[in-house]
């Protein structure tokens, strides 16, 4: 049960790191939305490819436009940290229990 108890912490650290990092992400977005980019720009297009999906999803679903700020990035964020908080804090947990067996 060891084997998979490590393969579990593995998949809750990578798991962590991804959502970290795509966290990250969805801040540079943020912040490039207040000045004017370049749209052909490597960076600004990336952040638009990565980001899009996942906003235009909160943004369809959760039509929130108060004075022109757009408030998806802030919903995308506390899901992430939601995320972080339950799913590898379960598999961590669980693959402890798993271990001690």
């Amino acid at each position: 049960m060891f084997i998979l108890a490590n393969f579990l912490i593995a998949v809750a650290k990578i798991l962590n790191i991804g959502l970290t990092i795509y966290m990250w992400i969805i801040i540079g977005r943020a912040i490039i939305s207040w000045v004017n980019p370049d749209p052909y720009n490597t960076i600004v297009r990336f952040l638009y490819t990565v980001t899009e999906p996942v906003l235009y999803a909160i943004r369809r679903r959760l039509p929130i436009n108060f004075a022109g700020f757009d408030f998806s990035p802030i919903f995308v964020i506390l899901a992430i940290i939601f995320l972080q908080t339950f799913a590898v804090n379960s598999l961590l947990q669980f693959a402890a229990q798993l271990g001690a067996r």
